[in-house]
Formats: structure tokens, sequence, C-alpha cells
């Protein structure tokens, strides 16, 4: 007895043992090996036709296929599994007779064919179907009544599975800051309700579906989710009036913003859609681009505000909107019989004019008087912005959240009333003062402004170590960077931000534009899903050239890639003004010195990963020469903790003055400054 009981205690701590490691590894698998280990479960099941009698063999080699989606539902393998788990559920129905199995594999080409339309197993997934058995017809009432074939698992398993998806959610702050994160635990909710509305767990489903939209929105800031939130916590109140859910979605209603109660009446039926209709999704997460205007009022987008940043030679006015519509624009010729001023206008179609709006905007500068918005039609939004006088003009869109950004530029020969530009004076001794003689050696790079990435509700990128985001980090190494630029290159210096607080991407630019900033350099870090990526690049503003620079470029611009690849159709008009030669030589010289100079002051494991191009939406509309700078990858151990390190911080702003400096002298060869820097070019 006693040997079997040693020997039961052994197993039990084996067992034990196993799960340990087992979890391990399961948390530190990536997308790629679990397809490997999904298809090697499938080559075993087909080579053993003892197994594939049973059903709970087939689940499980679908579930590992399935598990390569849940790791990386926006990467390549994601498709391979979502298909392969397809193909597995339609051989399985084939041998289980079930119709619920034949479904779930059309379920699932389908959501192919939807979420990834770009795929190659798009038209994998469309073949499949067109092999299988179509579905039977609902010929009556009487039968589209009957209710749904029951569920291969039950609703309570869903709603377990679901509640563990938001546990996982909520312990990994990581995740969070990932919006395709949070819409599969959504989904999952939702799904429990859609499947048995008047089930026991219809009510905590819907319920938790529009707490989760809410505990997005604290994320996103997208109007859109907290819209969604308030549907759902409103259907929550109408479908279970004697459920303590309803009690619990009317407090958390009365708490919400008035604009969201009145936004909500008008958009209803189109977040519905939105939460109701699989294929009202992209690949992204986000909400569909609007049709046909008119089609449906639920697709209306509504227009929130107008914004303006200006100088006497620049204005840029921003149109902000709820969600993506079409728009077209005209510029309308000075109309002296009625007394009309030059007018630019831009209608947005499928919109209408927000209750809190302010219609119209004194802007009163060298180039625009206001700008004014008003609902033009029943179904569009005309945003009419008048001229006193301009030399060009341009407009394009940002999205996520959307918004229209028109530039209007003046003569280049415009003499710079109000900017603070020092007097020169001569002194008693006859010398010229050091800001006058600065500006005579710079010859031309007078004036900088320096971008800390992210800040306020945007933290940027989560670091490696507890606590550390790039909002932080980007901002202290600005401050020091200004400081370098002040004292060593004699130069004016603004910060975009001096403190924690929130900018918009085309505010940045435009702050660089209205203070006729010479160049305009945006510190960020950088960040990979797997952690043992690192390395220093710089960017210039242009067409990205491979997938690394796309996928830097939509999490710089905290969008999709998908919208990457839609800016950079329009990019080819925007960058005529944009000085790429010039943001590329700079691009050079700072990434060069940064990298030599690390590694000159005794810093291991430098890797250079060179200069790269790709569209970044703070670097559009810059008027000067414009450079993103990547100093390192948060999410890497080693690089995080350097990033928090004060002496590496003040290596890195050394390295990019050395490199600015460059650049000045390549410009301008007889270019000296007056005080160079102890720790010089030559390093």
């Amino acid at each position: 007895m006693h040997i079997k009981r040693i020997y039961i205690v052994l197993i039990l701590l084996t067992c034990i043992a196993i799960g340990i490691l087992g979890n391990g590894y399961s948390e530190a698998i990536t997308a790629k090996q679990a397809y490997f280990n999904a298809e090697a479960c499938y080559k075993k099941l087909r080579n053993a036709p003892a197994k594939m009698k049973f059903r709970h063999n087939w689940l499980g080699c679908i579930e590992k296929f399935q598990t390569v989606f849940r790791l990386d539902s926006t990467g390549p393998w994601a498709p391979a599994g979502m298909y392969m788990s397809g193909k597995l559920y339609r051989e399985l129905a084939r041998r289980s007779g079930k119709a619920s199995d034949q479904q779930e594999a059309r379920d699932i080409f389908e959501r192919i064919i939807k979420r990834y339309p770009d795929s190659k197993y798009r038209e994998k997934a469309a073949a499949e179907i067109r092999t299988l058995p179509k579905p039977a017809l609902a010929n009556s009432k009487t039968n589209r009544s009957k209710p749904a074939a029951k569920p291969k698992q039950s609703a309570e398993d869903r709603y377990l599975a679901a509640e563990s998806c938001y546990s996982n959610l909520k312990q990994s702050p990581r995740k969070r800051a990932y919006r395709d994160n949070w819409m599969p635990c959504i989904e999952k909710f939702y799904a429990v309700y859609r499947q048995d509305p008047d089930g026991d767990r219809a009510a905590p489903s819907l319920f938790m579906t529009g707490k989760l939209y809410a505990d997005l929105y604290q994320h996103s800031k997208r109007k859109s989710d907290l819209r969604a939130a308030h549907t759902m916590y409103k259907k929550v109140v109408a479908s279970f009036p004697d459920s303590r859910y309803k009690v619990k979605a009317e407090l958390l209603i009365d708490a919400m913003p008035q604009w969201v109660k009145t936004d909500s009446a008008i958009q209803k039926d189109e977040l519905a859609k939105i939460i109701d209709v699989d294929s009202q999704k992209q690949t992204d997460g986000h909400q569909r681009i609007p049709g046909k205007a008119g089609s449906d009022v639920g697709n209306w987008a509504t227009v929130e505000n107008l914004r303006f940043w200006s100088n006497p030679n620049y204005t840029r006015v921003v149109i902000n909107a709820s969600r993506e519509t079409a728009y077209n624009a005209h510029l309308l010729k000075k109309d002296p019989s009625i007394n009309k001023p030059q007018r630019l206008y831009v209608d947005l179609k499928n919109s209408r004019l927000g209750r809190n709006i302010k219609k119209s905007i004194p802007i009163n500068d060298d180039l625009l008087s206001d700008a004014r918005a008003g609902q033009y039609t029943r179904d569009s939004v005309r945003v009419v912005v008048d001229i006193k006088s301009f030399e060009s003009h341009k407009i394009f869109s940002l999205k996520d959240p959307f918004r229209i950004v028109i530039d209007v530029r003046g003569s280049s020969g415009s003499p710079e009333t109000g900017s603070r530009q020092p007097r020169v004076t001569s002194k008693k001794n006859g010398k010229l003062p050091t800001s006058a003689l600065a500006k005579q050696l710079a010859l031309g790079v007078r004036r900088i402004v320096i971008d800390p990435g992210h800040g306020g509700r945007d933290y940027g990128a989560p670091g490696y170590l507890k606590g550390v985001h790039e909002k932080h980090v980007t901002l202290k190494i600005a401050r020091k960077l200004a400081e370098m630029i002040r004292t060593e290159l004699k130069c004016e210096v603004f910060l975009t931000r001096d403190r924690d607080r929130y900018l918009t991407l085309e505010e940045r630019t435009a702050i660089a534009n209205t203070k006729n900033a010479d160049l305009f350099i945006s510190i960020h870090t950088n960040s990979h899903k797997d952690r043992r990526a690192y390395g220093i690049e710089t960017y210039f503003l242009n067409l990205a050239t491979d997938d690394e620079a796309i996928r830097v470029a939509a999490m710089e611009n905290a969008t999709s890639t998908k919208n990457i690849s839609d800016l950079q159709t329009i990019l080819s008009d925007l960058m005529q003004n944009a000085k790429i030669n010039e943001s590329s030589r700079l691009a050079g010289n700072v990434q060069v010195s940064v990298v030599k100079h690390l590694k000159q002051k005794r810093w291991s494991r430098i890797k250079d990963k060179g200069v790269k191009q790709a569209p970044f939406y703070v670097l559009l509309g810059a008027q000067m020469p414009a450079v993103l700078v990547e100093t390192g990858f948060i999410s890497n151990p080693r690089e995080c903790k350097r990033l928090v390190d004060p002496q590496y911080q003040k290596r890195v702003c050394e390295a990019i003055v050395i490199g600015i400096k460059r650049y000045i002298q390549e410009i301008t060869p007889t270019a000296q400054m007056m005080h160079p820097p102890a720790w010089s070019i030559n390093g």
C-alpha cells in the first residue's frame, strides 16, 4: 500500500509539472508554431483510422487550428488556421452526418471570405463552400420560426469561454493595448445572446457585450465604441425588464455623457448592424466604410468639430467626423456681383451636423477669413472656407478617427509677420549677438521643432518593464534633445508638447508649419510582438518599400496596415512639397550618427536597422525636412532598460545633434558652429 501511495504521488507531481510546463509553453508559442502543431495533430489523425472514429480526436485538432487565429488574428497564419479548421469540420460532417458540423464548416469559410479578402485562402474558402450541400431553405413563416439547430456547445460553456477570454484580457495590459484582442471577447459574449436570446445566459451576455465596449472606449477613445455600449445597454433594458441586469444597465446609461444618448438615437441602426452582422466588419475590426449616400440613415457620419492652426503663410483646417465617409471638394472663384469672396468647400456625403458643433470659426489670418459648417442637404454636410489669398492648397483624409485636412499655403515670399525673430543689434564692443551670429552660420537652419511621440490618453507602445510607456520615454528624450540643440547649435527649439498631454497627429505637423520651422524631428520608440526584435532606425515620409515599414507606420499612425496601403495611393500628390530629398539626407545623417556614437560610447549590441521610408501621418504636410527616429524597441527587455536610462537618453540626444550638425554642414559646407560639442562628429 505504501508503494502504491508513492506511485500515486509521483504521478500527480508529474501531471502538475507537465501542466506547468504546458502552460508556459502555450504562453510563449507563436502563431506559426501553433499552426505546425495543429498540422502534426491532423497528420497523426489521418494515419490512425481507429482514432478517426472518435469525435473528440477531430475536435482536438480543430481547436489547435483555431488557436492559430486566436494567437494572431491579423497575422499571415490566421487565415490558414481558420481554413484548416473549416476543412476538418467538413470532413467530420461527412463521417458524423451532423448538419451542425457542416454548418460550422460553412460559417468558418464565410468568415475567411469576409475577414481576409486579400488572402489566397479566400478563393480556397469560396471553392469549399461551392462543394458543400446547400442548407435547407425556409419555405414558410412556420419554418422560419423554428428554433435553430442546437449549438455544438451549450450556452453555459460558451459563456464561460467568453468570461475566460475577458479574464485573460484584463490580466494583460499589453493585450489591452490592441483592439484586435478586444473584439474576439466581445463577439463571444454577443454570440451567446444571439444563439439563445431567451436563455438564462442571454441577459448577462448582452450586458457584458456592452461592458466590454465601454471598457474598450477607455482605451480607444472612439465614440463609436461608447455608442455601441449604449446600444447594448438599451437592448438589455428593453429585452429583459425583469432581470437584475436591467437595473445595472439603466444606471450605466444614466452615467454616460449626453452626446452618447443623442448620437445613439441617430445611429441605433448602424450600431446594431456593426454588432449583429459579421459582414459589417473588416479585417482590422473597424467599421465598414458607408455605402451610397442616403441609402440608410444608420450609415450617417456626424461632423463633430472644426479646428485650425495658422501663421501668415500657412493655415491648416481639420474637419472631424465620427466615421469614414465619401467627400468631394471644389474651389469657387470670387464673385464681386454678389459680394462673395473666393471659397473652398468640402461636401461630406451621408453625413449630418453634430448637435454641439461650433458652426462658424473665425480665422482672420492673411490667408483665410473663417470656416463654416452647415447641413447642406438632408444627407450631406458642407464645410466652407472663405479665402482672402492663397498660392496653393491640398486636401487629404486621415483615418482612425476619420478627419479631413485642408492645407492652404500663401506665397513663400510673404513676410513673416508675427514670428518671434530676435532683432539684430550691435553691442558696445561691436560684436553681433549670439543668436544673430548663429542664424548666419546655420544658413537656414534656425528653428527646429521636436515632437515627443504620443501623450495624454495615447500611451504609445507598452514597455517590457511594468509601468513603462512610450509617451513618457519620448518626452524625456525630447526635453534633453531640445536643451542640447539650444546649447550646441544655438537654434530656436519648440516642443510640440512639453508635458503629458494628447495631440492629434495632424496637429503636430501643423505646429511645425505655423512655427516656420526649418527641421521637424519626431521621437518614438519601436515595438514588436517578438520581444527579441531590437535596433535603431530612422524614417522619412515616402511610399513604404517593405512590410516592416508598413507595420511600423501602422503602429505609429494607430491604424491598420490596410489603411496604410490606402494612404500610399494619395502620397504622390501630397509629397510634391514635402522636401523628400532633404528629409532623406537628414534621416541618413541622424541614423549614422546615432549608431556610431552609441557604439563609440561602449554600448553593446547596437543594431543598425537603417534609414527607411513610410507614410507616417505625423509627417504629412510638413513644409520642412522631417524625420521620425525610432530610438529603440521598448518591447525588447535590454532596450527597454536602456530607454529609461538617463545616460542612454543623453547619448541618443548627443548623436541626434551630431546628425543635425552633419546635415547642416552638407547643405552648407562653409557653415561652422560657434561652439562644437565635446562629443564632436569624429567621436
